[in-house]
């Protein structure tokens, strides 16, 4: 836990889930409740904008060719670059893991809310968050759905899909691993009652710890 202001940090979700299962639309839902929300795609982007660090580390490992005419990164090539080579993938990692976790730190620390969800789409195959986190949520749906809405939202074919999702835990051992599910192979409207039901339960959860940690 990180110290702020003398108090714990509040209840810290980990939100996860493979790609194509929602995770996103599940964060604002949780959003539009007053739950507080680190992405840590969104921290991704911060940390490698030009001018940043994660930006000047990839460019010095894997060159200008990464680099788009406005500055940013390749990300399109980056991204097909290290899911066709496992070297590439460890030393992006080494890169930019450190920096995303730092800032997932600062963020955490900053919230204010009874509990939070910290969104962290390979909080399994990575681990680098396991200290901040005391629950994990895993967003689910069938395969073949994941499939579907990731080529229909980005353009990819079935077998760009398919090695993204070889690299993430197959979905039975992210089921297995889970501390709470909620179902998303159906329409968005069942989102919302899934989600009010987990919000009443970690706000119960989060002022358990609070009275805990009051007695220490």
């Amino acid at each position: 836990m990180i110290p702020r202001g003398g108090n714990d940090v509040p209840l810290v979700v980990g939100l996860t889930g493979g790609i194509g299962s929602g995770k996103s639309a599940v964060a604002d839902a949780f959003a539009a409740l007053g739950a507080e929300v680190t992405d840590t795609d969104r921290l991704a982007h911060a940390v490698t904008a030009p001018g940043e660090p994660g930006h000047a580390g990839v460019v010095r490992a894997f060159g200008t060719a990464y680099v788009l005419p406005d500055g940013k990164l390749d990300r399109a090539k980056l991204r097909e670059c290290v899911f066709a080579d496992a070297a590439a993938r460890a030393l992006l990692e080494g890169i930019l893991h450190p920096l995303i976790r730092a800032a997932a730190a600062r963020e955490v620390a900053a919230w204010t809310s009874p509990y939070g969800l910290l969104v962290v789409p390979l909080l399994f195959e990575r681990g680098g968050h396991k200290g901040l986190v005391q629950r994990v949520l895993v967003v689910d749906c069938p395969e073949d759905v994941q499939l579907q809405r990731v080529m229909a939202r980005s353009g990819l074919t079935e077998a760009a899909v398919r090695a993204i999702m070889a690299a993430q835990l197959p979905r039975a051992q992210r089921l297995a691993r889970a501390d709470d599910v909620l179902d998303n192979g159906g329409p968005i409207e069942a989102i919302a009652p899934q989600v009010a039901a987990l919000d009443r339960r970690y706000r119960v959860l989060a002022a358990a710890a609070a009275m805990d940690s009051s007695r220490l």
